[in-house]
Formats: structure tokens, C-alpha cells, sequence
């Protein structure tokens, strides 16, 4: 298949695009490098044997969007390309509903002007808010969400399941993933932000390192079992490789469906940072900072749905999570 994937130099979409060349499928790439490098085309070459063609252009620029989809015939979108930090849509929130939801509105036109039946959407936990009990599971539907980053996910998921119920041959899936972590085994692609992360494993690395001097654990007052906040971590192949499965599902079916992508195990932070300073051997400073604004106490997947519906089941422990989130940070700073 020849598949657009918006946001492919990112963590997320890089790692799914090693995939889908390793599938054998043909891969073109949007990106308007706000949030990676264009280094990572190198990485995916070297990994792969194949370079992707690569656009650097913006969803919101949707001239741009029409003139790509133009020059190929795509069989199937999967669109990552989004701003994804919870405090800063907190404090930014126009910025996140006209990148994440105007952007995203008009990749979805563009799609029906060319007659592109499959997408794969980039959704997250964050949907479910915390208006369920945990493990969160797809027939809960929506919660209320507690930050702009997860109403611009909500939005996209009422936005895909019209559009649809109006092209009754397209098939659309919107894949709700938890919290993906790790690297690539040949650490040559990974995540590791600038400055302070949002998100905690990139936090623990640079700790690690030795560029931060101590982890804040923000909140330790949690109702959980060690008063820190518990996550469904998944391991960033695992992830990329759920992609290329809902893919696959989208040529046998046709409507619109959620599915969740994460272990169905929460680990508490202190139990991440315990297990990132076995597997590596090294000493991880911490501090206790307040709650930050729109965090729930426990976020873990029930995956059932994806094993019926994808055949998919996670391969990679936590060990393997923090081993290969270290692998890549040390040799990112050669």
C-alpha cells in the first residue's frame, strides 16, 4: 500500500514508518519538523535500507495537503502529525484545537476529495478522563476530558466516526494508546525532547545522563498504591507494530471503530524509576513536586478488543522499555 503518514519524523510516526517499510509498503511522509529532526530520515534509511520521500509542510496548510495528495495516489493515511503536551494545551489551548482539530479537518477533506478509504487516527487514554474505573476499556466510549489535548482528541474521534457514516466505504480506525515509551533496538530513533519533558521516561533519561539533576515526581498523593500516579507504558515497537496491525484491519472491514493499544498492566512512577535504575544500573535523583493541572491517578488499558479484532499482543516488559530508552539516550549524545 502506498501510505501518507502525517507527523512521520516524530517519535511515534518514525517508529511506524520503520514498520510499514519492513511490510513492504510504500511510505510518504508530512512533517512540519515543530516537534523533530530531519536527521531521523537518516535513521529510518540506515534501519530500513529505504528513505521515504518526506513533505516538510504543516496539516493546517491544507494547499499544501490537496498538492501532495495530488502527486500520489495514497491507499491509506495514518495521522499522528499533532501538538501533544498535557500542561502546555492546559495554557495553550487555541493553539492545540486549531493545530490538532482545524489541521486535522483539513487532512480529513483532503482524504474524501481523493477518495482515500483507510485511516488510522492517533488517539490516547486521555479520552476516557476520569469518569471511568480502570482498566479503561473502548465500550466506556468518552469521558469528560481534563485538558485541551484530550478535548482535541475527543473532537477527532466525533469528527472520524461522522465522516464515517457519510463515506460508508471508508474504514476508520482511531487507535486510543497509552503511554508509549523506549527506543529502536539499533537506538539510531527514540524520544528525547528539549529541555524539561512533559512525560516521564524522556524526565528519567536525562536524569540518567546527567543533564537534570533530579526527576520531579509531580504528586505523591495520589489514591494509588505508593501516592504516585500509575500509567499503562508500552513499548514503542510494540506500539509502532499495532499501527501496521489496525492498518492491515482496515482493508476487511469498513465503518468506524476505537481500539486501545497499551499492556493492560499500571506501573506506579516510583516502580518505573525502581525498574529503570535495575535495568541499568544507575541512580535516579527524585524529588516530590505538586499535582499537575489535568492528571488522573491511574490510566491503564484493557486490550482485549485489540487481541480479538488485530490478532495484537504486546511483546516488551518494562525492562525492555528502560533498557532501550537508555541504549538511545547514550547514544544520542555521541
Amino acid at each position: 500500500m502506498r501510505v501518507l503518514v502525517t507527523g512521520g519524523t516524530g517519535y511515534i510516526g518514525s517508529h511506524t514508518v520503520v514498520k510499514l517499510i519492513e511490510k513492504n509498503h510504500e511510505v510518504v511522509i508530512i512533517d512540519n519538523l515543530c516537534n523533530s529532526k530531519i536527521e531521523v530520515l537518516d535513521a529510518i534509511e540506515t534501519i530500513t535500507g529505504k528513505r521515504p520521500a518526506f513533505y516538510q509542510a504543516d496539516i493546517r496548510d491544507e494547499d499544501a495537503l490537496a498538492k501532495i495528495m495530488d502527486e500520489h495516489e495514497f491507499d491509506a493515511i495514518i495521522h499522528f502529525a499533532g501538538l501533544k503536551s498535557v500542561p502546555e494545551s492546559v495554557t495553550k489551548p487555541l493553539e492545540y484545537y486549531e493545530n490538532n482539530v482545524s489541521g486535522s479537518i483539513n487532512l480529513y477533506r483532503q482524504a474524501v476529495k481523493h477518495h482515500i478509504r483507510n485511516l488510522v487516527f492517533s488517539s490516547s487514554a486521555t479520552v476516557y478522563g476520569n469518569d471511568f474505573p480502570v482498566p479503561f476499556k473502548e465500550e466506556y466510549g468518552q469521558g469528560t476530558y481534563t485538558n485541551p489535548y484530550g478535548g482535541t482528541k475527543i473532537m477527532n474521534e466525533d469528527i472520524l466516526k461522522d465522516l464515517a457514516k457519510a463515506n460508508p466505504q471508508m474504514s476508520i480506525i482511531a487507535l486510543r494508546y497509552f503511554n508509549p515509551v523506549g527506543a529502536h533496538k539499533s537506538a539510531l530513533i527514540g524520544e528525547n525532547p528539549n529541555g524539561v519533558p512533559n512525560n516521564l521516561m524522556p524526565y528519567i533519561q536525562k536524569v540518567a545522563i546527567g543533564e537534570l539533576e533530579y526527576l520531579n515526581i509531580t504528586g505523591n498523593d495520589y489514591p494509588t498504591k505508593d501516592g504516585t500516579g500509575v500509567r499503562d507504558y508500552i513499548h514503542i515497537e510494540d506500539l509502532a507494530r499495532g499501527h501496521v496491525h489496525a492498518l492491515d484491519y482496515t482493508c476487511k472491514t469498513t465503518g468506524y471503530d476505537v481500539i486501545n493499544l497499551g499492556t493492560g498492566v499500571g506501573y506506579s512512577v516510583l516502580e518505573v524509576v525502581k525498574a529503570y535504575e535495575k535495568a541499568n544500573g544507575v541512580k535516579i535523583n527524585c524529588r516530590y513536586a505538586p499535582r499537575r493541572p489535568g492528571d488522573i491517578a491511574e490510566c491503564y488499558a484493557d486490550t482485549e478488543k485489540a487481541k480479538r479484532l488485530l490478532g495484537f499482543t504486546t511483546e516488551y516488559s518494562l525492562e525492555d522499555m528502560c533498557r532501550d530508552s537508555y541504549n538511545y539516550v547514550k547514544k544520542s549524545q555521541h
